[in-house]
């Protein structure tokens, strides 16, 4: 049997993993979070409190770590966008640097649960904060690239707004449903267009 997967840039792997993971651990936790439970009322936090849910919590919890170490290779892998123009790599590595800083605060978001209230709220606000910020330099970045798939840049601008209502003017926990799993979109949508570039 042939991997020729493993030939594939790391990017493509490690985003593929942490859309698997994330999406994985939360559909475990919510499955084994005692009802009622549902987006309009729940934060996503709420999966990884143990007095919410002392069965499914801990799967949350897992599954924001994980997530958060694959996206240092996810991220790091970006070098493949690189142009030569100089103003568009350092925008690139900007967007890389974030990244890794978001995927961090993932990790922090996965160790101090909501049963760490204080830490878990700065964690939680740092990672939406770089995760704006991700969206924006990453939009820019492709832009100017001839490879990028335009569509998928306008609907990174898209999710853009989208986190910067919930982030500054909308705080309710459907919204951030929504920012989270569209950021995830956007990742697994720059991991197909790397997919027709790079393989």
């Amino acid at each position: 049997m042939k991997l020729e997967f493993l030939k594939w840039p790391i990017s493509i792997i490690a985003g593929i993993l942490a859309i698997i993971f994330y999406c994985t651990f939360t559909f475990v936790s919510i499955a084994l979070f005692p009802p009622p439970f549902n987006p309009i009322d729940n934060w996503l936090s709420d999966l990884g409190n143990s007095s919410y849910s002392p069965n499914g919590a801990i799967f949350y919890n897992i599954g924001c770590i994980l997530t958060g170490l694959a996206l240092f290779p996810f991220y790091i892998g970006l070098y493949k966008w690189y142009l030569d123009n100089i103003s568009h790599k350092i925008l690139m590595i900007m967007t890389q640097i974030v990244g890794c800083c978001s995927g961090f605060a993932l990790i922090m978001i996965g160790i101090f649960s909501e049963d760490f209230l204080p830490e878990h709220i700065f964690w939680s606000e740092v990672f939406f904060k770089f995760n704006l910020l991700i969206l924006i330099l990453a939009s820019i970045s492709l832009i100017f690239h001839p490879d990028a798939i335009k569509s998928i840049i306008i609907y990174g601008i898209l999710v853009a707004l989208i986190n910067l209502v919930f982030v500054y003017f909308v705080d309710i926990p459907i919204i951030e449903w929504f920012t989270v799993f569209s950021a995830l979109g956007y990742a697994g949508l720059i991991v197909y267009n790397m997919y027709k570039n790079f393989v």
